[in-house]
């Protein structure tokens, strides 16, 4: 095979891999390291060519698929059939001091997020619940407070798509100044739901809460970007999943709870404005 078939056979596999990906054209471009303009030349049919050897490495990580692939040197994409060996710590920070879950949330840009918080949602929390939960340690609080604004700048940009799924119970212990929240003031708790509602206000529909009966349904805290990627939160570290069926089965389990949710993201400023507060 000729080099013009070879990069005929590349473009075409590209076009491909971006088509089932689900994200922009700046997304993709920006989920394998090049930029827009880098891309479109890649994807023209005018004057193929080949990609850079890092490029051609980066698309076959990022999509777990062959380099023989990708060249039309073979038929067999090699994606992976069963769920890749990857866990990366919340506190793994980036050269821009970013965690491992804010790098992913700037990869997905453009793809629907669903989310399920493991206590408060991290975008919505006040400068009180902040200092609560950093409980004195001065570096927590800045780290915190950081991720906390650039979480809601996420939600934030224009291309934003996120649904945000929790039990109800969670909100109405926080509201009690149950379990972890045991010692909250009563002022805080009030500062803090009336700061979710208002958010809530904010973002509608481009950020959509829903709440379910943890009576009746569980769902783990995770994060589902698009339909490429999800994160399992267990603790101290996050179980990242790339193989499709997976994430896939997981954003239907999240779709699950949506449909059988007590509160509708319509209804859900107004429920947690009026949720009674315990003087504790």
């Amino acid at each position: 095979m000729g080099k013009r078939q070879t990069a005929e056979q590349f473009r075409a596999r590209l076009g491909l891999l971006q088509a089932q990906s689900g994200l922009t054209q700046s997304g993709f471009a920006q989920a394998i390291g090049i930029d827009r303009s880098a891309l479109s030349q890649l994807a023209s049919g005018l004057n193929p060519r080949l990609p850079r050897a890092e490029t051609l490495l980066a698309l076959a990580q990022r999509f777990q698929v062959s380099t023989d692939w990708l060249l039309g040197l073979t038929e067999d994409s090699g994606i992976l059939t069963q769920a890749l060996n990857a866990v990366e710590t919340e506190q793994a920070l980036d050269d821009r001091n970013r965690t491992a879950m804010e790098r992913w949330h700037h990869e997905a840009s453009g793809q629907k997020v669903r989310y399920v918080p493991a206590q408060l949602p991290d975008l919505m929390r006040t400068p009180a619940v902040i200092e609560f939960q950093a409980q004195s340690s001065a570096q927590e609080r800045r780290r915190l407070q950081a991720q906390t604004e650039r979480r809601l700048h996420f939600s934030r940009m224009p291309d934003s798509d996120i649904e945000l799924c929790m039990p109800v119970q969670t909100l109405e212990g926080f509201a009690m100044g149950l379990g972890a929240w045991s010692g909250l003031s009563i002022r805080d708790r009030r500062e803090q739901l009336e700061h979710i509602a208002a958010t809530l206000d904010e973002l509608y529909p481009a950020f959509r809460m829903y709440l379910f009966d943890a009576r009746k349904h569980f769902a783990p805290p995770m994060t589902v970007f698009g339909y490429q990627q999800a994160a399992i939160y267990a603790g101290e570290i996050y179980l990242l999943v790339r193989t499709r069926q997976l994430v896939h089965d997981l954003a239907q389990t999240f779709d699950a709870k949506i449909r059988h949710a007590e509160i509708h993201a319509h209804q859900a400023a107004s429920w947690v404005r009026a949720l009674p507060l315990h003087p504790r």
